[in-house]
């Protein structure tokens, strides 16, 4: 290392110009940000079911609606002409948008008999008469009114930029007492921008502020605190340049790409500054280097190259925002890891160090009480049992989160605009399926497709299917034929193409079963060509999500292990290594289990994460315990004089700056924080409590 630090110390100028040459690159890129708040978009990317419903989509030119639940006071129903010239002035106002192509109500556009518009004035004036023709001869009222006719479902096609619509809309006020909720993917995918850029605006500062005092608790000089962070932060500044610089976008997965970045990425920037530190009495500047590099080089490079490899292990999930977290991620982590071996080492080459001072809390204390810990084998025994215990109680109730809402909070508005919605019309996102038909043979065919929607609308978790072939007996046999031939635009889109008939099923309640037996039904009927929706996809990324669980930890293992073994070549230190980070996973899974987060796009990745993370507190260990070993016995002891403070502090460091994902907006953070607390610190006292017991005696002899 000797060589590597002269070349560091005698170039450090030009390390620092290119170091900052690329930041002001990267800062340049930050300009392009942009956000993808289209959950559907990546979630229907990659999978066959995703697929199927996006061709769906595109054959019927049937988007996503915007649903807007309009209610009246108590007492009042939109029989009443006062609700209903209500509602049509809404209706009104909100067809008046830029950017609504159509507005599908209770009330249609046009009068059937005369061709005119029918407005609010007109409603007013009508024969109560009139009112009930247009109630029950209206094709879509079972859909839109509720039971009690207190509510009822617009739905608002929007062309262009559905998010900019969806913002307009919920802008509409309403007046004459009618109440609005909005839901739908586009009001979700617009509220989700919005929590993005909080979340980037808030969360990393208070992450760096976190991470800054943790240091100062273990280093006890506040400017070396903010240095040790520099790679980290140089690290996720430089992964956002690279994600822009492609023209890729933030969406609610890869939003916390810079998190993971600052805070893993900052442990190689600790390791060093505490060695480094250690030095400050020496005044030659290649000297200090060359002995910090020397204790902590080769780890570093080591758990640079394993936490990378526990996020690389999520490309091999196939699901496509847990691949480009993982890519992005490992990407920033390898940045922090070189400029934290290279450019932090020239930094403080040209600055001087003061040795530790008294103030640093994470000290004597932590290394004398781990000291007495592995004098004996009965406190790792102790904890060992303990966490097996644990885990084989808990591990039965791991299981898939399948709520397609998880990342927002319980009391977030759009969750309680599509928890109403859903209460009253069975779901603010409809399944959606096609019928097998042929225009050319007439009308007939649709008798049986008839039975099928009866067929489909009995079964569990049903609450209704709107069809044409359920319609066409209300209809006169004119307008059927016109409706059939797409010469009659319906309030809810296209219904008819050239080979089947689109249809919409309304869920109410419906367990996963109840999905499963509505796909077996569709399977088995040859007249269902397809039945498909977000609820649908939803299910197969509950099973993608369980996949990548498993794919992500086997894949983690395998590559860290490989890197163990290329590393050490000895097995013994390989599997010593790789005991505590077992032990760790396990406890993880088990907590997600009995905590009742379970399993989501984000918490499914976790524990690939772990793996490369906790496994850097193994490697920094064994590198400081084979670094006593040649002067003799008691060399684990020595080890925790030296690599102690700075794996206890990283740990730490991780867990607590990972609480301010509790100021987020998005329910789904909070939860990785719960669980990295978990995983952090059961792999620091795992590793420095369990390895220990798996060594000779003579590691922990006086």
């Amino acid at each position: 290392m000797d060589r590597i630090a002269r070349v560091i110390v005698g170039r450090s100028k030009q390390i620092l110009a290119f170091t900052g040459i690329i930041t002001f690159v990267a800062l340049l890129m930050l300009f392009r940000m942009d956000f993808n708040g289209d959950v559907a978009s990546f979630v229907l990317e990659g999978n066959e079911t995703g697929e199927a419903f996006k061709e769906l989509q595109e054959k019927y030119q049937a988007g996503d609606p915007i649903n807007v639940l309009v209610s009246v006071p108590d007492g009042a129903t939109f029989r009443d002409k006062e609700s209903l010239a209500a509602l049509v002035r809404v209706r009104d106002d909100i067809a008046a948008i830029e950017g609504v192509a159509a507005v599908a109500s209770i009330v249609p556009d046009t009068n059937p008999l005369t061709g005119g518009p029918i407005t609010a004035s007109m409603i007013l004036l009508a024969p109560d008469d009139a009112l009930s023709q247009l109630f029950d001869q209206s094709p879509v009222s079972s859909l839109l009114l509720s039971e009690d006719e207190r509510h009822t479902l617009m739905m608002v096609n929007p062309e262009g930029d559905s998010l900019a619509v969806a913002r307009q809309v919920d802008d509409v006020v309403p007046s004459d007492g009618l109440e609005l909720t909005f839901s739908g993917n586009p009001v979700v995918f617009a509220s989700v921008v919005d929590l993005l850029s909080l979340f980037l605006l808030f969360i990393p500062p208070v992450v760096i502020i976190l991470l800054v005092g943790t240091f100062f608790a273990t280093i006890g000089d506040r400017r070396l605190s903010v240095m040790a962070l520099i790679p980290a932060a140089l690290g996720a500044i430089w992964t956002f340049g690279l994600i822009f610089g492609l023209g890729n976008e933030i969406d609610i997965v890869t939003v916390i790409v810079p998190v993971f970045v600052i805070v893993m990425g900052s442990a190689d920037g600790l390791h060093f500054v505490a060695h480094f530190q250690e030095e400050a009495g020496n005044p030659d500047p290649v000297a200090r280097v060359s002995s910090a590099l020397s204790h902590v080089g080769v780890p570093m490079i080591l758990t640079t190259i394993s936490t990378a490899a526990g996020f690389l292990s999520l490309v091999a999930t196939g699901v496509h925002p847990i691949q480009q977290l993982g890519l992005f991620t490992a990407i920033g982590i390898t940045f922090a890891g070189i400029i934290s071996f290279f450019s932090l080492p020239a930094l403080l080459s040209r600055i001087e160090i003061e040795p530790r001072h008294h103030q640093a809390l994470i000290g004597p204390r932590v290394t004398a009480g781990l000291k007495k810990l592995v004098r004996t084998r009965i406190p790792a025994i102790g904890i060992t049992v303990v966490l097996l215990a644990f885990a084989a109680a808990t591990l039965p109730r791991l299981d898939v989160n399948p709520d397609q809402l998880f990342f927002f909070k319980d009391d977030d508005p759009v969750r309680v605009a599509f928890e109403r919605t859903e209460e009253l019309f069975g779901g603010a996102t409809p399944l959606m399926g096609e019928f097998a038909f042929d225009p050319a043979a007439g009308a007939g065919q649709l008798d049986r497709l008839a039975e099928v929607t009866a067929e489909l609308q009995a079964l569990p978790g049903v609450r209704t299917v709107f069809s044409l072939p359920d319609l066409a007996a209300s209809l006169p046999p004119d307008q059927l034929e016109a409706v059939l031939a797409g010469q009659v635009e319906l309030p809810v889109g296209d219904l008819v193409s050239d080979d089947g008939i689109r249809f919409m099923l309304l869920p109410s309640g419906f367990t996963t079963d109840d999905l499963q037996g509505w796909l077996d039904y569709a399977e088995a009927t040859p007249e269902v060509r397809v039945l498909t929706g977000m609820p649908v996809v939803w299910d197969e990324i509950a099973r993608l999500v369980l996949r990548a669980q498993v794919v992500s930890l086997v894949v983690a293992f395998i590559m860290v292990t490989v890197m163990l073994l290329l590393a050490y070549r000895r097995v013994r230190e390989t599997l010593v290594s790789l005991v505590p980070i077992a032990l760790t996973v396990m406890v993880m899974l088990g907590f997600v289990a009995v905590s009742g987060i379970q399993l989501n796009l984000l918490t499914a990745v976790v524990s690939g994460i772990v793996i490369g993370v906790g496994i850097d507190y193994a490697i920094h260990f064994i590198a400081a315990i084979d670094y006593a070993r040649p002067d003799g016995d008691g060399y684990v002891l020595r080890a925790i004089d030296r690599a102690g403070r700075p794996i206890v502090a990283n740990a730490l460091g991780i867990a607590i700056a990972l609480t301010a994902l509790w100021l987020s907006p998005l329910a789904v953070h909070p939860q990785v924080s719960m669980i990295m607390w978990v995983a952090m610190t059961t792999a620091a006292v795992t590793a420095l409590v369990v390895i220990p017991a798996l060594l000779p005696r003579a590691g922990v002899a006086q």
